[in-house]
């Protein structure tokens, strides 16, 4: 195509314009998309919207273009240069009305939809599809933020996650959620759902629990078993955490059973904390992007800074045990750190990382984290008890710590792992 066939294109009658769909489909090749757009621009075409995905070496591109004058000549120049470069094309006409129609919703409401699970299935993404559509909700795309899966993979703990973004006006959000729930429940699978608002991809702080989210025990419940009081301990514990017992009442009574308690034990126990799946990793990506990080426990400080050392947390919170003469006297310095102290202390630095609540994220399990997981922009239940899950916003129950990577938006190939 010359300049001079372009010059006779725009004198047409310049009343007359044509949308026009291409639909392109083939092997994905290093320059094809840059071809095909050079072609138009020699027409002087205006994009309307475009949109690629490349599946397995397979490229799928759409471009809606505004066409001045007559539709023929463009498009023939486009589908020689597609026959040329050896991929199938298709044009789709676009009359006005449909166009305004899709204008018009640039202002509706949108969500992200996180899916995880440790392998993706087919029945996964059906169920999760049809509750979608069944809400009225339209999908606009579909990515994969989890690495690539290799068809024989010996590790057990694999994990997979698809990102679905939503568009349309949600009739009864509650309801959407409940079904949503339901399908985590018959598949084991985890799902979140958020507004897909400015604050999404700009998270600054995350603050963790520190018992059963952090690690994969109750200290407290350790420090008892060397000290002979482990059921008597458990049992308090079981119920501080389902929320039936006051939190400082609790606590009380526990760190009373430990009187006595020779100071070495908690080097005993710190020497052999069990980490939770993906926290070493979760750690490391988040201080490869420069996210703070705190600890606010209803544990106790010892085992806090243990964990602040290894992994390079900014903050830690918990509780701190009165030791005198080398042994624990069943007494806790005040204050403790209860619920309200810890939905406090995040305020708190948010304030002093003069960033706003919508920006920290909050993971816990506990019926003591709720306050926090409450203020906080995006409050996560991670293996959590049935009252926190009832009552978070999101939960994740099947997945390793590091898959609140995903809630983030962060895929795999961010993080340093393969795409």
């Amino acid at each position: 195509m010359t300049k001079d066939n372009a010059r006779d294109l725009t004198a047409m009658d310049i009343n007359v314009t044509e949308l026009v769909l291409i639909n392109i489909s083939g092997e994905d090749k290093p320059g094809l998309t840059a071809a095909i757009n050079e072609l138009l621009a020699e027409f002087d075409i205006d994009i309307l919207d475009i949109g690629q995905a490349v599946i397995h070496n397979h490229l799928s591109l759409g471009i809606l273009i505004n066409i001045p004058g007559h539709s023929e000549p463009v498009l023939k120049e486009v589908l020689f240069k597609a026959h040329a470069l050896g991929v199938n094309i298709k044009f789709s006409a676009v009359d006005e009305a449909s166009y305004d129609d899709w204008v018009g919703l640039q202002g509706r409401s949108r969500f992200i939809l996180t899916l995880l699970a440790r392998r993706i299935k087919a029945t996964h993404i059906a169920k999760v599809a049809r509750v979608i559509a069944d809400n009225d909700l339209n999908i606009d795309n579909i990515v994969r933020l989890s690495g690539r899966v290799p068809l024989m993979r010996p590790e057990a703990k694999t994990k997979a996650c698809v990102e679905f973004s939503l568009k349309g006006e949600l009739r009864d959000n509650a309801a959407f959620r409940a079904q949503l729930m339901n399908v985590c429940s018959e598949l084991d699978i985890d799902i979140a759902v958020q507004e897909d608002g400015l604050f999404r991809r700009n998270r600054r702080l995350v603050c963790f629990d520190m018992d059963s989210t952090l690690i994969s025990t109750e200290v407290i419940d350790e420090l008892a078993r060397l000290k002979g009081v482990g059921d008597e301990v458990s049992a308090v514990t079981e119920r501080a955490m389902l929320g039936e017992l006051d939190f400082k009442t609790s606590l009380r009574q526990r760190v009373a059973l430990l009187e006595g308690l020779p100071e070495s034990s908690l080097k005993q126990v710190a020497d052999n904390l069990p980490l939770m799946e993906g926290v070493e990793h979760l750690f490391a990506v988040l201080k490869q992007l420069g996210y703070k990080t705190a600890i606010l426990s209803g544990g106790f400080t010892y085992f806090g800074e243990v964990l602040q050392a290894r992994f390079g947390v900014d903050y830690v919170y918990a509780n701190e045990l009165e030791i005198v003469n080398g042994k624990l006297t069943g007494q806790v310095i005040e204050p403790i750190v209860d619920a309200e102290r810890k939905a406090l202390l995040l305020k708190m630095l948010a304030k002093q990382e003069n960033i706003v609540l919508d920006q920290v994220i909050a993971v816990g399990d506990g019926a003591n984290d709720l306050a926090m997981l409450a203020v906080a922009g995006l409050g996560i239940a991670f293996h959590a008890k049935p009252i926190v899950k009832k009552n978070a916003e999101q939960a994740i129950s099947h997945l390793g710590l590091d898959s609140i990577l995903y809630l983030m938006g962060i895929r795999d190939r961010d993080s340093g792992r393969t795409s």
